[in-house]
């Protein structure tokens, strides 16, 4: 079942066509049924949820910003800035992790970064605005182009559930590079956001949990997470 929100239509529209052109992921779709796509809204509260789900599940991701909203109510830089390092830390952020919320607060709230204005860049300078930031890498950037914007050709190929996931689809001996992923991936342009939720699909239903959102596991590849 698919949310009423029409991005997430149309990237429904996008996963029906490429089943029907794409063997093997008409065999993924085939064995995990239906993908149930929910987005959020752009800004920086998805931004800080992205942050706090860099190397945890998404279940953790929830959980965790589930946490923090309980202490703001509304996720806002102004809010966030107002946290003791103790809340913080009751809220999931390391040390690190909040550090870098914090810079993003400080550089939206403060008008060195133009947050909203990504919406309207096209999808590469948009990449590269957002990882322009402390904290903010490629991982987290199309992340957030594809959950925050909606944007229908991305594909998140450093993710470590994409690359897991595509190992299962294909039987190999090994998960694949980010490189060597992207490379498959650009077969499914301009439709690679939806490709990327179908294989998150096929991934969380063999491992038990199917049924729920689909959605990567938040954990970007290690060897280049934002330190």
């Amino acid at each position: 079942m698919f949310s009423g929100d029409p991005r997430a239509a149309a990237l429904r529209r996008d996963a029906v066509a490429l089943v029907a052109s794409d063997a093997t992921l008409a065999r993924v779709a085939a064995a995990g049924g239906e993908v149930d796509i929910v987005l959020r809204p752009p800004g920086f509260a998805t931004m800080i949820w992205l942050i706090l789900g860099q190397q945890v599940s998404i279940e953790a991701a929830d959980a965790l910003f589930a946490v923090l909203e309980g202490v703001l109510g509304t996720v806002t830089p102004a809010g966030l800035l107002r946290l003791d390092d103790e809340t913080l830390r009751r809220c999931g952020f390391s040390r690190q992790k909040a550090g870098y919320a914090r810079s993003l607060a400080r550089e939206v709230l403060g008008g060195e970064f133009d947050l909203d204005g990504v919406g309207a860049l096209p999808d590469a300078e948009a990449v590269a605005a957002l990882a322009g930031r402390r904290g903010v890498g490629v991982w987290t950037a199309e992340n957030y182009l594809i959950w925050a914007l909606g944007r229908r050709d991305v594909f998140p190929a450093g993710d470590l559930a994409l690359r897991l996931g595509w190992q299962a689809i294909t039987a190999a001996d090994a998960a694949p590079s980010e490189a060597a992923l992207r490379a498959v991936a650009a077969a499914w342009a301009p439709c690679r956001t939806a490709a990327a939720f179908l294989v998150w699909g096929h991934y969380l239903e063999a491992r038990g949990r199917g049924g729920s959102r689909a959605g990567s596991t938040l954990q970007g590849r290690r060897s280049t997470r934002p330190r």
